[in-house]
Formats: structure tokens, sequence, C-alpha cells
């Protein structure tokens, strides 16, 4: 399983950043995959989801109504669109993967975390200046 970030980089307030997140290595369909963020001294928080085997997808609440996670055609590429970023978005962009099983259980005994996910990529910087 491998995953790689890009599209990170200094934006300003009110501003929009697209990350990508290309995968390989697994077959899609049997897979989950999110996206997280991480700041310094704080656990990795995750923002969205999407369920390979239906194209679900799920939303923490502080990525709601402003981001959106999708994929390309061929499902080599999952996406993060951020709107109006806020400095506080500010952050270690990270995507990640686990098998879908694993996140289903997750979601039905209590919720996903960082822990449910296995695979990660580096992460891409995100910088949103007031």
């Amino acid at each position: 399983v491998q995953l790689v970030e890009s599209g990170g980089g200094l934006v300003q307030a009110g501003g929009s950043l697209r990350l990508s997140c290309a995968v390989s290595g697994f077959t899609f369909e049997h897979y989950a995959v999110g996206w997280f963020r991480q700041v310094p001294d704080r656990e990795r928080e995750g923002l969205a989801y999407i369920h390979g085997p239906d194209s679900k997808v799920y939303y923490s609440d502080s990525s709601q109504g402003r981001f959106t996670i999708s994929t390309d055609s061929a499902k080599r590429t999952v996406y993060l669109q951020m709107n109006s970023l806020k400095p506080e978005d500010t952050a270690v962009y990270y995507c990640a993967a686990t098998q879908a099983w694993a996140f289903t259980t997750a979601q039905a005994i209590g919720g996903v975390t960082s822990g449910t996910f296995g695979s990660w990529g580096r992460g891409t910087q995100v910088t949103v200046s007031a």
C-alpha cells in the first residue's frame, strides 16, 4: 500500500486548496481512504473518509461544509478540496488507508480514529495566513 500526498502550500485565509493523494498497491474497492491532519503536540484529527466498496463519504464535524473528499474516475487519486480556509486549518495533512471491513467495524463500535488506519502517506504541509 502506497499513498503520496501533494498539493499543500501557503494560502490566505478565505482561500482554497485541493490536496491530492496518489494511491497504489491495493484494490480501492476493498479499502477505505481518509484524510487527517495534525499540528504539533496534538493528536491526528480525522477529516473525511471514503468507503471504497460503495464510495460513500463521511465527514467530521470540523470539516463538514468546507471540505470535500472525492476520487478520480480510475480511483487512483483521492482528493480533499478545502474551501474557506482559516488560520486554524494550518497543519500537516495526511491521507491513510485501511481495509474496508476495519473501517465499517470501527464505525459500528464507536467511531473511526487514526488508529483505524494502518497505512499512511508522509503528509503535506498546509499553512493558512491571516
